[in-house]
């Protein structure tokens, strides 16, 4: 019984000391993608949509840490939509500032190396990539990860606010969000527009960098 209250006790004590989640401040400013991405999209999309992510997620967490506390374990299952879905929007959005830049860049020769086995070109990749991003169904996102048992570049498609490595292993390099949110004030319902542009403002320091770790 001592133990039971001493686990129970621990717990509380996670839950209290646990740091919330909080929204990255962006590498440049709202303005600085434009005018592939305006101004009114980035902030829109930085300090309220992946904002809401951020506070729904700590929101969810909180009950998680009281339903664990208490035993509620179908609370706790409750509750994994949620975590998945906040969480999700909380890990993709952090990738996708981080994927993009107003600065010109290429892709390093190693991963241009890894892109030319797994795709023939870069051409080639941006190609899979913008056709797969483009056909997503409703809302979700188009990646470009490293699958780490295969030891290959590969193409990948979530729904919603899925993120990659959880559903499907795969490491995420660069990520496209398709949600409407992402494009539409600018691009209206033409995602393909929105989507060929985007490789313009691509960070490939940042995806090379994302290769390189995720290939050791």
């Amino acid at each position: 019984m001592l133990a039971t209250r001493n686990f129970g006790n621990l717990i509380r004590a996670a839950g209290a000391t646990r740091l919330k989640h909080t929204l990255p401040e962006l590498p440049y400013e709202y303005s600085a993608l434009e005018p592939v991405i305006s101004r009114e999209i980035m902030s829109l999309h930085h300090s309220k949509h992946h904002a809401t992510y951020i506070n729904n997620l700590n929101a969810a967490e909180e009950k998680l840490v009281q339903a664990q506390t208490k035993g509620d374990i179908d609370t706790v299952i409750s509750l994994a939509p949620a975590l998945k879905f906040n969480g999700g929007g909380h890990i993709n959005h952090t990738i996708f500032w981080q994927n993009l830049s107003p600065k010109s860049s290429k892709p390093s020769d190693v991963l241009i190396k890894a892109i030319e086995k797994d795709f023939g070109s870069l051409e080639n990749m941006k190609n899979q990539l913008a056709a797969a991003s483009v056909g997503v169904q409703g809302s979700g996102w188009g990646w470009l990860g490293y699958n780490k048992q295969m030891k290959k570049l590969q193409i990948a498609t979530c729904q919603n606010q899925d993120p990659l490595q959880a559903t499907t292993g795969l490491v995420p390099l660069f990520g496209i969000d398709v949600w409407e949110h992402a494009y539409y004030l600018q691009y209206k319902n033409v995602r393909a527009d929105y989507v060929k542009a985007i490789f313009d403002v691509a960070n490939w320091q940042d995806i090379s960098a994302r290769y390189e770790n995720a290939s050791k």
